[in-house]
Formats: C-alpha cells, sequence, structure tokens
C-alpha cells in the first residue's frame, strides 16, 4: 500500500512540474498586454507593456510589431518609452464624429496605431523577446476591458496577426488579441489621474518599465523553480518507494 501511495504522490508531482515549465513556455509565446502595478481605471490613464516573443526558427526574425487602438476608444494621447535599436510611430486619425469625455473635452481625432520597427541588427531572433511600454489616456468608460490586435512582422515577409476574441466559453484562441482589464471608476479618479499623466517625465516612465522588466523575469524564475520544485519532490517519492521495497518485510 505504502509503495502504491509514494508511486502516486511521485507521478502527481512530476505532472505538476511539467505542466509549470511547459505552461510557462506556452504562456510566453504570445503576444500579451501586462499592467504591472495598479489596474487601469475606466475613465482614467494606463501604463501597459507589450510583451513580443520571436517564434519563428533561425534565421528568421522579428523586424516591426504593430498595435491597433481602437478609434472608438478615443485616445487622445500615446507616449513610448525609447527601446534601444526600435523606432516607435504613433499614428492619429480623424474621427467621424467627436467623442466626448466625461469631463466634457471633446476628442476629434484618436490615436490609432503604434508601430515599432527594429533598425539593422536589433531583430528579434528566435529566442529573443522585447517589451514595449506605453502610456496613454484618457480611458473608454463603457467598456470592461481594452483590446489591442497586434501585427508582427518577420524577416521572410510573414505578418502574424493576434487578433482573435476569445470566446465566451473562455478558450484560449491560437492568436488572441492582447487585453487589459479596466477597474471601476471611483471619486477622484479623473482628476487624480490627469493631473498624474500630465507630470508623467521620462525618468517616471523609464523607472516603471524597469520595475515591469524585474517583476517579469521574477515571475518566470518563480515559475521555474516550482516546476524544478515538483520533479524533484516527484523522484524523490520514487526512491523512497523503491528503498521501501527493498526493504525484508517491507508492504507491497
Amino acid at each position: 500500500m505504502s509503495q502504491h501511495v509514494f508511486k502516486r504522490a511521485g507521478f502527481l508531482a512530476a505532472t505538476v512540474g511539467v505542466a509549470g515549465l511547459i505552461g510557462a513556455g506556452i504562456a510566453s509565446a504570445h503576444v500579451t498586454a501586462n499592467v504591472y502595478g495598479s489596474q487601469p481605471t475606466k475613465g482614467g490613464y494606463a501604463a501597459i507593456v507589450f510583451r513580443v516573443p520571436s517564434e519563428e526558427k533561425d534565421p528568421i526574425t522579428t523586424t516591426k510589431v504593430a498595435v491597433d487602438f481602437k478609434a472608438d476608444y478615443g485616445i487622445g494621447s500615446v507616449r513610448t518609452k525609447p527601446v534601444p535599436g526600435w523606432t516607435a510611430q504613433v499614428t492619429k486619425s480623424k474621427l467621424p464624429a467627436p467623442i466626448t469625455k466625461d469631463n466634457g473635452t471633446q476628442i476629434t481625432e484618436a490615436v490609432t496605431s503604434v508601430t515599432w520597427t527594429a533598425q539593422p541588427g536589433s531583430e528579434l531572433k528566435a529566442t529573443d523577446y522585447q517589451e514595449f511600454s506605453v502610456s496613454f489616456g484618457p480611458l473608454p468608460t463603457n467598456v470592461d476591458q481594452v483590446e489591442f490586435p497586434a501585427h508582427q512582422t518577420y524577416s521572410d515577409g510573414k505578418v502574424v496577426d493576434w487578433n482573435q476574441p476569445t470566446p465566451a466559453n473562455g478558450e484560449e484562441p491560437e492568436h488572441p488579441t492582447p487585453a487589459v482589464k479596466l477597474a471601476a471608476k471611483s471619486e477622484g479618479d479623473e482628476h487624480g489621474m490627469a493631473a498624474n499623466t500630465a507630470s508623467t517625465t521620462g525618468e517616471h516612465t523609464e523607472a516603471a518599465a524597469s520595475a515591469s522588466d524585474n517583476t517579469a523575469r521574477w515571475l518566470g524564475g518563480a515559475g521555474l523553480l516550482v516546476g524544478a520544485i515538483g520533479l524533484g519532490v516527484g523522484a524523490g517519492a520514487t526512491i523512497r518507494a523503491r528503498k521501501a521495497t527493498a526493504k525484508p518485510g517491507g508492504n507491497s
């Protein structure tokens, strides 16, 4: 009986460990929109990081990343954090009709895309990923999340569109749209967030991006550690079971 229990425990632990390692790899293969810090609120301003892994095999590299901002969000301002070896271009478009924000401000043109292009020698190789930080607003108040369809261009001309919505059953599509959920607006959000955004400097943006990078590295390391522990526990349980079987009079 004890041998059976040990074997079962070892199998479960090893399975959890391997699943953790595999899951971490699968999750990192998507273009994602991440929030490091407070969740953005409806009507406020947001600072998010688009994480882009390069998925094609060597020698094919990622040369350009474009992220769409839906015009009906009425995003009037976007700031990008400089990325060494990459240039950023913010595109604004005239709206067919003005959008009136909660504070009465009318938006007649809105940000519709941000495109990052690699300079020669800075393209993303198959084992690379890059994070592109942006701050923007004001956010819409009539949606629970904002979505950012992304388009990843490779050196061979291939373009991968990350623009598939997640269905109602929650099953993730092959190329999901990067999205960020919005928290409910509370009293004082609008003025506080507007003031914070007005005083945002390059130094503040750089600090936020640095914190995001450290957080991402810590989470990745933690995932690998959990997987390794799971594998170790499984191996230990199996060894103990074999020793118990080898002893005279051991349970079978």
